[in-house]
């Protein structure tokens, strides 16, 4: 039992440091709101959105060595200091037949509830500009004055649907009407008298822009937002919205927020779609109802959830998990509260509620972990993670680690290392990315600093049972501390800090720290304490450790208390 600790993760019940980090760029124009990585021939591409930017990096599949950032061009995007971005990838089979990276920056880094609309993204993987989804441009001889008849079916226009002003060349050319009726698109432009004019293109909008985000539900683009929106292309055609199989529905009073992939058995394709107060689930199951085809069924799972950020939900091993405004929950077929008698008073008292979508998840499967990464107190960027361990169904935190100042990340797939991105700016008005669990240090350019990590334990006294012992045996004197011998596998000096109290609401009178190595055999002292606690740490160059098992040689102290009787 340990009631303390930072930077270090509890592995079959015993104390080891959480590795290092290294800075691998150090070149981000903004603090990262999101990002995705996805791996093809030897290479993973890492995306990040920013407030003004989506920039790319490449490393290679080993050790993180690559280059970048490239700024992608984007269409279609406003910058916002508000932009909070989701991604994902897919193959657009039947409209562009090329990979997709898929993009929305939404307006809802301050508000999950916001209920602007923004256009989701795509463009070709990896590298390509990307443009509104739902887009095509009309190219031909266009004269002023004139009408133009487009086949609704060419260009995945919806009868009856309202299509946006295009934007028009030559300067000079206005389209006044659009009309959408009988399978034909009418057109009739307006301006002042010239030519027929080759090349010249008029762009048409399908007005695919939401407030929440978007998802892949392969081989289906799902979009979703305000209202309980969820919307979705033809099967494989990102161009494509009104197709048979495409639909669009109102599942929920209030705005969808997050949509995530779903094993669905023979209903695949599957997701879970988490609106404002409920959980929805969604599969492909198409029966026929008179003469029309329903694609899609829509289940409430719960009408009574929470969602605490849009950045909050992981998948672990099939299992679905997230952090509502006062639990953390989990589906694996229904919905269950994830039972944390450890630290959730810590995480809830603590977090800065006006951040909440700040908090985002990252998972280190090495490891076994999931982390959420949260502001704490009136920081307005992370400052902590708690760390929920699925292996050994234990609880535990950074402390406050500075490794756990990050804004964003990607946890490890092809590439093993999880890359996150940092969320303090350097002297020259940059950001690092940074990758995890790589050697023991802080590593950036030259510099190699120490990190520190700490466990400590949990009372020991006779008052408290003795050292091995939680129930008490009513044994009212001190216990007295007159040797450690240490147990660790380590590299680096370690020291160990007796702390401790006369009363539960005493002060600790910690000690001098004693230091030991890895060659020390035993530790003599003379401390002795009512309630006893001992600090583990590591703070040196190149300093690990994984703890094995430490025997204490003990005995009866002073019979009275010191302070207030």
């Amino acid at each position: 039992m340990h009631v303390d600790g930072r930077w270090v993760r509890w592995q079959r019940g015993r104390a080891r440091k959480i590795g290092g980090y290294r800075g691998i760029f150090l070149n981000a124009s903004q603090i990262s709101r999101g990002m995705i990585m996805q791996s093809q021939s030897g290479i993973n591409y890492v995306y990040s959105g920013s407030a003004s930017y989506l920039e790319q990096w490449q490393v290679d599949d080993d050790d993180g060595v690559g280059a970048g950032p490239t700024n992608i061009t984007l269409n279609n995007f406003t910058v916002s200091t508000e932009n909070l971005w989701q991604f994902d990838v897919g193959f657009d089979a039947n409209g562009t037949n090329t990979l997709q990276i898929i993009a929305h920056p939404g307006n809802n880094l301050l508000h999950i509830d916001n209920a602007i609309n923004t256009p989701v993204l795509t463009g070709t993987f990896p590298g390509g500009a990307l443009s509104a989804v739902g887009t095509f441009t009309l190219t031909g001889n266009i004269t002023a004055g004139t009408t133009i008849v487009i086949a609704v079916a060419d260009y995945r226009i919806g009868i009856g649907q309202t299509v946006t002003t295009p934007t028009y060349i030559p300067t000079g050319v206005t389209v006044s009407n659009v009309v959408v009726s009988g399978g034909t698109t009418t057109v009739t432009t307006a301006g002042p008298a010239m030519t027929v004019q080759a090349g010249v293109s008029i762009k048409f909008d399908n007005n695919i822009a939401v407030s929440g985000g978007a998802v892949m539900l392969y081989p289906y683009m799902f979009v979703y937002g305000n209202n309980g929106l969820l919307q979705n292309c033809a099967a494989g055609d990102f161009t494509n919205w009104v197709s048979s199989d495409s639909n669009s529905n109102n599942v929920s009073a209030t705005k969808i927020v997050k949509g995530m992939a779903l094993r669905g058995g023979t209903t695949s394709p599957a997701g879970l779609f988490w609106s404002l107060d409920s959980l929805i689930r969604v599969t492909y199951a198409p029966q026929t109802v008179g003469t029309e085809t329903l694609y899609w069924r829509y289940d409430t799972i719960s009408g009574q959830s929470s969602i605490l950020s849009s950045q909050s939900v992981i998948e672990y091993d099939g299992i679905i998990y997230w952090c509502g405004v006062d639990r953390f929950l989990a589906y694996n077929g229904v919905v269950q509260e994830i039972v944390n008698d450890v630290n959730i008073n810590y995480f809830f008292d603590n977090l800065n509620y006006a951040q909440r979508q700040k908090v985002w998840v990252a998972k280190i499967p090495r490891w076994g972990e999931i982390w959420w990464f949260y502001p704490k107190g009136d920081a307005t960027e992370c400052t902590d993670a708690i760390i929920l361990n699925v292996r050994d169904k234990v609880w535990y935190d950074a402390g406050e680690a500075l490794g756990a100042r990050r804004s964003a990340g990607t946890f490890s797939e092809v590439f093993r290392n999880p890359i996150w991105a940092g969320n303090t700016v350097d002297s020259a008005g940059k950001y690092a990315l940074w990758q995890h669990e790589t050697g023991v240090n802080e590593v950036f350019l030259t510099n190699v600093n120490a990190v520190e990590s700490y466990f400590e334990t949990n009372s020991l006294g006779w008052v408290t049972g003795g050292p091995g012992v939680k129930a008490p045996v009513g044994e009212n004197r001190y216990i007295r501390l007159e040797r450690i011998e240490p147990d660790f596998v380590q590299q680096g000096e370690m020291s160990v800090v007796v702390t401790g109290k006369g009363y539960a609401d005493d002060t600790d009178q910690p000690s001098d720290p004693y230091t030991f190595d890895s060659t020390t055999l035993k530790i003599d002292m003379r401390e002795q304490r009512r309630e006893m606690r001992l600090r583990f740490t590591s703070n040196t160059f190149n300093g690990t450790y994984q703890q094995g098992c430490l025997l204490l040689s003990v005995d009866l102290g002073d019979e009275r208390s010191t302070g207030n009787p």
